[in-house]
């Protein structure tokens, strides 16, 4: 276990989470409609409620996990963790308390741990989507976690 860090291949077709806060799932949802030629070239899923939406409003097949202050956020997490969600677009309400705001800080901390392009607004999810790496391989690298736990584990 020499390695400091492994290289990680995002796919071609990307598995892209679709979140957003109550006061921006309208947005996200227009957002999803303009780039309905883009995404529906890869596989989406979202907490429970967006998903739903997107899908009613959009036709977008949006696999839905439960709805944030239920845990979707978390599960979401742990997909990031599991390999299986490469991209994460988060539409967040900055100017809005939400009960479940630990949990929205997990999945960005996570996403930032396991490299993963995260936007947290229009704009920024316009530059990532509009990427030449939309329909390209992505190679990225992660700290090679094992060897830290047995680094760890040796210390202790």
């Amino acid at each position: 276990m020499q390695n400091e860090y492994i290289t990680f291949t995002i796919g071609k077709q990307k598995n892209i989470a679709l979140i957003a806060h109550d006061g921006k799932k309208q947005e996200l949802i227009g957002w999803c409609e303009k780039n309905k030629e883009i995404l529906k070239k890869h596989f989406l899923c979202g907490t429970g409620t967006t998903a739903r939406m997107i899908t009613d409003k959009t036709g977008l097949p949006v696999k839905g996990y439960n709805s944030g202050p239920l845990g979707g956020d978390q599960q979401i997490g742990a997909k990031i963790v599991e390999g299986q969600i490469d991209f994460v677009i988060f539409f967040s309400d900055p100017l809005t308390a939400q009960p479940h705001d630990p949990d929205v800080k997990a999945l960005l901390r996570i996403a930032q741990v396991y490299d993963i392009p995260i936007a947290n607004n229009k704009a920024t999810a316009d530059f990532l989507i509009t990427s030449s790496y939309m329909d390209a391989e992505y190679d990225h690298q992660v700290v090679n976690f094992r060897k830290k736990i047995q680094e760890r584990a040796e210390v202790l």
